[in-house]
């Protein structure tokens, strides 16, 4: 977590110095100062915060706190740099994409070592984030150049309908902890290829892997003003981007996070009409039927375990569905629906397989999920264990904090709980952390009816083997995104989004998202003669 430094402590312009040895190829990438049109520069205030690793909670590096008497002269240069930008041919703005795709790439085992200090994650899957994300980078850099007007056939004689696509404006992003690499590459590729500037505002616990992409970005060749970061602590947040949210230049916020955070963000960006993605919490279901497949003989590849790519059989699928993270992704499995006739045979295959995750510090050579983030997330896990054994649940493998590094981390166990019911507090509430929770179930009209029993409506997942009910579940359960017979369905090419408490509007995807960046004029042209 991060944590606001004694005052003793003064940040040092232009000393990029990390409090322990990351060991780094390239030492140039780490950069700890706030980054506004194209200066890197300390908070107004001279205050600074520290950024803990969660695998020991110690501090790693110091990063300045941004506050709101920062906001206006780096929203005013972003706005400055979009009379420009938004000037650029798509080739123009796909070339550039292009070149800080290739930097990011070239640099991935650094900035997979500074996102493992930053959440926790084991190194593998960070590799893997940074894959995931490159994808934005690339399908992006292909959308600039596919940004098309429309004409139409005119109802009166002598008249052309004609439409053409504008970039918005100028970007506020806020990013969430939990996959910072993706979260911003996602929002920014999508914003620099419509031809927008952005302010991104990085989680307090994980502003270092942004400043990373900033610097990058620089190298790429963004001119100044482009892209910009603003790291803060967590009591700075609200007040900064409620500044971003309200500022008059800024037309487009676009946040991950949780719904209530959403909510307010929404009511925030009403009275100046902004224009709004919010991806919000999720509290996912997936359901397994009799017929579904199972297991499958050989263990899944590492690249399945990293991104969540996998066959139709539902362990391979479910296992990095879960525990990716230590359980920290909004479209994560949070309550498991398992039909009775492959109730206690699916269980004891999942308990199995879980028992064989090794957890400890994301550096480590063999570790398979790392510690959680954030303190609060052993907390809330521990409650909800707690609540599902008061209410008549069985903890088949976990329920407990784990001592590594000296009891130091942020550590739980990978927890299963079998036979839980609608009265706990982890079927209504969303987990975020390495907790399971089984289901049993009859039939197919209850399990739907038990998934959708939640104001949540983000991702929902499916194994079977009938070819009607897949249809019938595509259409019924109540989700933006429906895994069939898959855990993975998030790609640059795949609309991502969710619906109810989740959320609106949609990021990745073609023409969907590159839309979110853009307005739609309408030209109607009145013609002499005859026609």
């Amino acid at each position: 977590m991060a944590l606001e430094s004694s005052p003793s402590k003064q940040f040092i312009m232009g000393e990029r110095k990390p409090l322990i040895d990351l060991k780094l190829e390239n030492p140039d990438l780490f950069r700890n100062s706030a980054y506004v049109n194209g200066e890197w520069i300390a908070a107004k205030s001279g205050k600074t915060f520290e950024i803990i690793d969660p695998g020991t909670n110690k501090p790693f590096a110091i990063c300045p706190d941004m506050s709101v008497e920062d906001v206006d002269a780096v929203v005013q240069a972003a706005g400055d740099a979009f009379v420009t930008y938004r000037t650029y041919t798509p080739l123009a703005r796909s070339l550039l994409l292009s070149k800080w795709d290739a930097l990011i790439r070239e640099n991935k085992e650094d900035i997979a070592r500074i996102l493992v200090h930053e959440t926790g994650k084991p190194l593998a899957e960070a590799r893997g984030e940074i894959d995931y994300a490159t994808g934005f980078t690339r399908w992006f850099a292909g959308e600039a150049e596919r940004i098309q007007g429309t004409t139409y056939p005119a109802a009166i004689p002598g008249r052309r309908i004609f439409t053409l696509k504008q970039p918005i404006g100028v970007v506020a992003a806020l990013v969430p902890w939990n996959f910072p690499v993706a979260m911003i590459l996602r929002k920014a590729s999508a914003a620099f290829a419509a031809g927008c500037t952005m302010v991104a505002k990085p989680s307090p616990e994980t502003p270092l892997t942004a400043l990373t992409l900033a610097y990058l970005a620089e190298k790429a060749g963004y001119p100044r003003g482009v892209f910009n970061i603003l790291p803060t602590t967590l009591q700075n947040t609200p007040a900064l981007s409620e500044a971003l949210c309200k500022h008059p230049i800024v037309k487009k916020v676009s946040f991950t996070g949780s719904t209530r955070v959403g909510k307010i963000l929404s009511a925030h960006c009403a009275d100046g009409l902004k224009k709004l993605t919010l991806e919000l919490g999720g509290n996912c279901p997936v359901l397994v039927f009799d017929d579904a497949n199972l297991e499958q003989a050989c263990e899944e590849p590492a690249a399945s375990r990293v991104t969540g790519e996998s066959t139709d059989c539902v362990l391979p699928a479910l296992i990095p569905l879960k525990f990716r993270h230590a359980g920290q992704a909004c479209i994560t499995a949070n309550r498991v629906y398992v039909q009775r006739g492959v109730y206690d045979k699916f269980a004891a295959l999942l308990t199995g397989k879980t028992l064989a995750l090794r957890v400890g510090h994301g550096l480590e050579e063999g570790v398979t999920m790392g510690a959680l983030t954030v303190p609060q997330g052993l907390d809330k896990v521990a409650r909800q264990v707690e609540d599902a054994k008061k209410n008549g649940a069985e903890v088949l493998t976990g329920g407990n904090r784990m001592q590594i590094n000296d009891g130091k981390g942020f550590f739980f166990e990978p927890t299963i709980v079998g036979n839980a019911n609608h009265s706990m507090l982890i079927a209504s509430e969303e987990t975020f952390g390495p907790l399971l929770a089984l289901f049993p179930f009859e039939t197919e009209d209850e399990a739907v009816k038990a998934a959708n029993n939640t104001s949540m409506g983000l991702a929902s997942y499916c194994f079977t083997k009938n070819i009607d009910r897949i249809w019938r579940l595509f259409e019924n359960l109540e989700a933006g995104m429906i895994g069939l017979n898959t855990g993975n369905m998030s790609s640059a090419e795949s609309p991502f989004g969710g619906i109810k408490d989740s959320g609106y509007g949609k990021e990745s995807g073609k023409d969907i998202a590159i839309n979110e960046y853009l307005i739609t004029k309408t030209g109607t042209l009145s013609l002499e003669g005859q026609y």
